[in-house]
């Protein structure tokens, strides 16, 4: 039991984690949260996989509990205006998202969101009070499918961690992408057939979003917008894939181009670390999965094997790096 508590207090719950698995993460926060109710950090992890849940009420209260624990945690603020706004409180979304933004005011995606709230609340500063003309952001977008999903991609370059806000329906996507510039780009369509909203999702990528919609059933798109008719409906043919645009692409080979993008796609510091635990995770055997997940448990964080049959036969112990000191707390 000692060393079950030990190895959880040393446990890091990062955003790649949860962004994995929001249901598992959350187990995992449950489970430690149990042991240690204090942590500020872990509450705030736990709100974010809340917020990927769309359990945007326990995302807040779980954010608010982290603002009473350590009041000058910057994270705490934005977890609960992020929750905040997607249950439509405004005003409590840009108050979250003030503080922590006098928090720390190098983060720009307070700026963002403060923006967004203001926009939602109808609230025009003294400053733009002024005859001052509405500037109406335009982004290039184009979209293709695969037998169980429709993609549109949006190019904007630099979009924040948190810029994009995305409401999934059953026969419609709308979204808003806070630019590097801090404009909003705002989207809306209409969609042509049904899709699953709890299997869509996003992704932010340096030079583009992606929109990932899950279909309902394997029938091949007309075109992205529209009142889909039985009559019209085809199977799918993974050598005809529609599109907004007027001229042959390559489809196949597009979305072999973008897969190859992702996986180059460069990133430093901790990022690029954490991409290639992932992929070596992914890529890996079930003997390589267990020798991960049992070293990085049992040494709080400190080791990470790929060695099944040295780690599987011994308890791993705590091993910090050169210039760090291992404290028992």
């Amino acid at each position: 039991m000692l060393t079950t508590r030990l190895s959880l207090r040393f446990r890091s719950f990062s955003d790649s984690f949860i962004d994995e698995d929001p249901q598992k993460a959350l187990q995992a926060l449950n489970e430690a949260l149990q042991g240690e109710s204090d942590n500020a950090e872990w509450f705030c992890q736990r709100a974010y996989a809340h917020i990927l849940l769309r359990n945007y009420s326990c995302a807040a209260d779980d954010a608010k509990i982290a603002q009473q624990l350590q009041p000058s945690l910057p994270l705490a603020f934005m977890r609960t205006g992020i929750a905040e706004y997607h249950l439509n409180h405004f005003e409590s979304a840009h108050a979250a998202f003030t503080q922590g933004h006098q928090l720390d005011v190098s983060e720009k995606s307070f700026e963002i969101w403060i923006k967004r709230c203001e926009e939602m609340m109808g609230v025009v500063s003294t400053e733009n009070k002024t005859s001052k003309s509405v500037v109406f952001v335009s982004c290039r977008h184009d979209w293709y499918q695969t037998e169980s999903q429709v993609i549109v991609t949006v190019m904007v370059k630099n979009v924040p961690k948190d810029g994009v806000c995305a409401n999934f329906m059953e026969k419609e996507l709308s979204a808003s992408i806070g630019l590097a510039s801090g404009e909003t780009y705002n989207l809306s369509f209409h969609l042509l057939h049904p899709i699953i909203p709890q299997q869509s999702n996003f992704k932010i990528l340096s030079t583009k979003v992606e929109f990932k919609m899950k279909k309902t059933d394997a029938i091949r798109w007309e075109k992205l917008e529209g009142e889909g008719q039985e009559s019209n409906i085809k199977h799918f043919n993974p050598n005809q894939y529609p599109t907004s645009s007027h001229y042959t692409r390559k489809w196949d080979k597009m979305v072999v181009d973008i897969s190859e993008e992702e996986k180059n796609e460069k990133l430093e510091g901790d990022a690029a670390l954490n991409k290639l635990f992932q992929q070596i995770y992914c890529d890996g055997t079930d003997e390589v999965k267990r020798a991960m997940n049992k070293s990085f448990m049992e040494s709080g964080g400190t080791v990470l094997s790929t060695n099944w049959k040295d780690v599987g036969k011994r308890k791993v112990d705590v091993s910090p790096p050169d210039d760090a000191e291992f404290k028992k707390y």
